[in-house]
This record gives C-alpha cells, structure tokens and sequence, in this order.
C-alpha cells in the first residue's frame, strides 16, 4: 500500500509491500529511518527545529519538530527489537525560501538540518546520506521491502 505523510506526519511500516511518501519538501525535512534487518522504515515530515519553541504544541503533534519528532520515530523502533547499527538514517529537504540563502532571515531549512545532526550526534547516530538545501521542493519515496530511498526534485529522479 502506499501510504502518503502530510506535514507534521510520521509513519512506520514493517510490511515490505509498503511505499512511503511525502510531498512538497521545502525547508521541512524529511527523515528516513530504515532498519536493515528486521525491514522497517519510517519516514517523518517535520517543520521546525526544536520543540522547546513551544512544548505545549511539542506534546500536541511531536512530529512538528526535528527533535521530538526523531525521539518518537526512534523509540518506535526501538520497541520493535531495533538496534542503533542496523539503522539506516537519511534526509532530504532544508531548502531555503530565497533564491540567495543569505536573504532567508529565519534560515529555517538550514536550522532543521543543524538540528537533525546535532540529535543524531547526541544519540550516537550518524547520516547515511543527504540532500539539503538550495531552494527546489523536494518529493520523497521509500520502499519499505528494500530500504530504497527516491527524491524527485525539478523533474528529476535519484536514489539517495
């Protein structure tokens, strides 16, 4: 089944015939985790950096914020027998709104970025890949059954 996740969204299937999906990756992130030996991936569409910018709207929807949105989708995996070395973490998005970054005041796609590292720094994690930044939206695709991660992006296609 193919399963879309709006803003704010997160979604993990153990279910191999599975495709996730997300649409219109502008200074958002999205995150995938993949699990290389029990086949569960996640994918997470995420807006803001941390959730200590508002943890009343943190505890509402986690998956607003890089931070909170990371802890929930990784305890998931976590609770299903995951462990740190069989993930697979990659990331695409973090546009900038202006077509020269240093004309985006809140530089919100950058600090999502920075925010992810740092998280996943904290947590002994590391990137496997990424795509960020520039100023082009960005569709992502993961396949739940293999791991493979697609970015559409100004009418192209790449594995990532």
């Amino acid at each position: 089944m193919v399963y879309t996740i709006g803003v704010a969204d997160l979604k993990i299937s153990g279910d191999v015939t599975d495709v996730l999906i997300t649409y219109a990756l502008g200074s958002c992130l999205g995150i995938t985790v993949y699990d290389i030996k029990l086949k569960r991936a996640g994918l997470l569409h995420c807006m803001l950096p941390d959730s200590n910018l508002d943890r009343n709207k943190a505890a509402g929807n986690p998956f607003l914020y890089v931070d909170s949105g990371m802890k929930t989708m990784l305890d998931d995996f976590y609770r299903r027998g995951s462990r740190k070395h069989d993930l697979l973490i990659r990331v695409a998005g973090g546009s900038s709104s202006k077509v020269n970054e240093e004309e985006d005041f809140f530089q919100i796609g950058r600090r999502n970025f920075v925010s992810l590292r740092k998280y996943l720094w904290d947590e002994g994690l590391m990137l496997k890949a990424y795509d960020v930044g520039g100023y082009s939206s960005r569709t992502v695709t993961l396949e739940v059954g293999n791991g493979k991660m697609l970015i559409k992006s100004k009418g192209s296609l790449k594995e990532l």
